[in-house]
């Protein structure tokens, strides 16, 4: 095996009297129904057949014996390969052995150091009154309505519902930028600001045009460092209303009849997820200090599944969101070499958690895999049974089952860890 990657070459050599046995068999199967000019099937005799069907023969000949043979190896040196392999260098002569060189990954042999009784600093869990203010706060914000003004021109917080149609300004018959019912908050942090400028002031059923010059550094790749020149329309103008916080309040956004009893249920809800989060921000701690303190080459292969399974996540987030990924302007190509080094820890963390679930001979019963599918099913709008059986025809059961049982081998690790936590 090469030192520093989990590449490894194998010659795998086949005797000859294997090959001349499996060629007779081969031989036989295209003998029973060969035609060949002047004999009825299966009386041909087997010499001329071979000639008649060399290539074919040879083939399945190949395709048989070599992946047993492969097999055979790889479980007397007890490797533990990755991906397919590839064969190259077939030599297959008359009256010889068969050989060819396999080259593929392997998971490579590594010393398991100490996981038990490691050391970690925990955030505090503790909720503030501060929190469940922010809770309220948020609840308050998600139940404000939306009033229509009509006595005065639009000011800065107010919401302008318009349609819009945007042109580069150096190049008039470009393809246009086009938008129906678009609000526009006014002064907001995420509103570019010439928008905000030229419609403060506005009223409904006034078309402006303006010109708004992007950065180069703007976030939206194909307006950035452009001109553009936008006729808008604006339809209306709204203003929010948030309602008191009080116990009507309560009731509007919770089962709760009283502020006090909203309160009560959202402390007890933080509780849980700053709980949860805070345990798993200690057992992040914790892989990360036993990957930084085992240091194995990992197999490229799986850094280029993982790299895939990321971005296979983030079109799956952008088409949740109703965005089309290949209308994007993102550089797939650099987000998959950036998150380079990331993948690597992360698959050299799978594989030290694979050890440790082997040592503690840790199992994932069907039962939390099924719930593993239910918490899937819940997020992407699928029934559990249809999301279960799309993912046992793409083979992805067995990655849910083994990023269970990792998970349970990190939980094994925190339990048994020497936590302080910060006050």
């Amino acid at each position: 095996m090469e030192a520093e990657t989990c590449k490894q070459e194998l010659v795998i050599e086949i005797p000859v009297d294997v090959v001349r046995k499996e060629s007779d068999s081969v031989t036989e199967q295209f003998r029973r129904s060969a035609r060949i000019p002047g004999f009825r099937p299966g009386h041909a005799p087997a010499p001329l057949v071979r000639r008649h069907f060399r290539a074919d023969i040879r083939k399945e000949i190949v395709q048989s014996l070599l992946p047993k043979f492969f097999e055979n190896v790889i479980k007397e040196k007890n490797l533990s390969i990755v991906g397919r392999p590839r064969f190259e260098d077939l030599k297959f002569e008359e009256d010889q052995p068969l050989t060819v060189k396999a080259t593929f990954e392997v998971v490579p042999p590594f010393e398991l150091g100490e996981y038990k009784g490691l050391e970690v600093e925990e955030e505090s869990s503790q909720v503030t009154e501060e929190d469940i203010d922010k809770a309220v706060e948020e609840l308050r914000q998600r139940a404000a309505t939306y009033e229509p003004i009509e006595d005065r021109p639009a000011a800065d917080e107010d919401f302008v519902l318009v349609s819009y149609r945007g042109r580069d300004a150096k190049d008039p018959e470009s393809a246009p930028i086009e938008a129906r019912d678009a609000v526009v908050h006014l002064g907001a942090k995420g509103t570019v600001a010439a928008f905000t400028e030229n419609l403060r002031g506005t009223k409904a059923g006034e078309k402006p045009e303006f010109e708004v010059a992007y950065p180069e550094d703007y976030p939206q790749k194909s307006l950035a460092g452009k001109t553009l020149r936008y006729q808008v329309e604006v339809q209306s103008i709204k203003r929010k209303v948030l309602p008191s916080v009080d116990d009507e309040l309560a009731k509007t956004v919770s089962e709760s009849e009283t502020l006090a009893g909203l309160r009560a249920k959202l402390r007890e809800t933080l509780e849980k997820r700053r709980a949860r989060q805070v345990e798993n921000a200690a057992m992040g701690k914790l892989l990360e200090g036993l990957v930084s303190r085992h240091n194995f080459p990992v197999p490229a292969t799986l850094v280029e599944m993982q790299l895939d399974h990321k971005l296979e996540g983030i079109v799956r987030q952008l088409i949740a969101q109703g965005i089309d990924p290949r209308a994007t302007q993102v550089d797939w190509r650099k987000i998959r070499e950036e998150g380079r080094p990331e993948a690597e820890r992360e698959v050299r963390g799978s594989l030290i958690l694979e050890r440790i679930a082997e040592a503690e001979k840790i199992e994932v019963s069907e039962e939390e895999v099924d719930e593993v599918i239910r918490e899937m099913s819940a997020e992407r709008d699928e029934s559990p049974a249809a999301l279960k059986t799309r993912l046992t025809q793409e083979g992805e059961l067995g990655r849910i089952q083994s990023t269970r049982r990792n998970q349970k081998a990190l939980e094994l690790i925190y339990r048994n860890a020497k936590i302080t936590r910060k006050s």
